[in-house]
């Protein structure tokens, strides 16, 4: 029944829209092509902000920096009971999330996907955002300079689901 729902549903939604906008005589082809030109805009405008985020986590992987930061903040993590090993997967995740699965997956690799680790990865990469990235896209967007609360409130959740990610991946 879901299948069926599935296939259905995209062509349902469709047909709603083209024939709403036809019965209520709006110039819906036009007004497609004007929403895929503002879309192009959008997505033009964001591109080096995109491509400066990529590098950036790029670079700072390949440096070695994320390394030396992750052996600065191992204290720090003990202290607060994070696994040493998914120090690197909470730094990368509020920058760039291709580059955190790419993490996951060492993760995944050398101490397997059911394991303490491996399932605190998981937990962690679904319970958490890429703050810095959805920012600075989103706000990026609309050009809002001040973000006010945002930022703060975004890394105390993130910090939330680090937390909830460690405590309830625990073996029992």
């Amino acid at each position: 029944m879901i299948s069926w729902i599935s296939r259905i549903l995209v062509p349902l939604v469709i047909s709603y829209i083209v024939g709403f906008g036809v019965l209520s005589k709006r110039p819906v082809f036009d007004d497609f092509l004007a929403g895929a030109k503002d879309g192009a805009k959008t997505a033009a405008e964001l591109l080096p902000t995109l491509a400066g985020l990529l590098t950036a986590v790029g670079v700072i992987r390949a440096s070695g920096l994320l390394e030396a930061v992750c052996d600065c903040l191992s204290g720090p993590a003990q202290w607060l009971h994070l696994p040493t090993p998914l120090i690197p997967l909470t730094l990368v995740r509020l920058i760039s999330n291709s580059a955190a699965t790419g993490l996951a997956l060492d993760i995944f690799k050398s101490y397997g996907p059911d394991s303490y680790l491996g399932m605190a990865a998981s937990v962690m990469m679904s319970s958490t955002e890429t703050v810095f990235y959805c920012v600075s896209i989103y706000f990026g967007s609309i050009h809002v300079t001040k973000t006010r609360y945002v930022l703060p409130g975004a890394l105390i959740a993130t910090a939330a689901g680090i937390g909830a990610s460690v405590f309830f991946s625990k073996p029992i």
